[in-house]
């Protein structure tokens, strides 16, 4: 059977993102917090949370790494579906994926700050015949 989680940031990280896969500089805030936009959500939510990484952040990478999920096949397979917001011109996000077996992250998406303020939505579909993160 197929199994989803849902991650909203709203109490704290989700399952997929253990609090120790965050590099520094990460911090989990809402539109309210007075750090410039965006102001929302993707949903138009004020007070919703989401994880945003601050604009004097931009000259370095700060990574977010899934727990390790299961191998997939015809019955498991692995959709990721986002909201991102990419503000800055040099700023670059990227979903990597990194199988057990292997000791570098093969960038499987990427998108760069041409589309400014406005949340985006995507999914990426996710093959892997062993264990991997993203």
């Amino acid at each position: 059977g197929s199994s989803w989680d849902k991650c909203d940031f709203e109490t704290n990280l989700c399952k997929a993102l253990p609090e120790f896969n965050l590099h520094p500089g990460w911090i989990r805030r809402n539109g309210q917090s007075g750090m410039g936009p965006p102001y929302t959500d993707h949903n138009g939510n004020e007070s919703a949370y989401f994880l945003s990484l601050p604009s004097e952040m931009q000259s370095s990478s700060a990574a977010l790494r899934t727990n390790v999920f299961l191998p997939t096949d015809e019955e498991r397979i692995c959709q990721i579906t986002f909201h991102y917001w990419v503000s800055q011109m040099s700023g670059t996000l990227m979903v990597g994926l990194q199988k057990h077996s292997e000791d570098t992250v093969t960038n499987i998406w990427q998108v760069s700050g041409e589309l400014r303020h406005q949340w985006n939505v995507n999914t990426i579909t996710i093959n892997s015949t062993e264990k991997y993160e993203v």
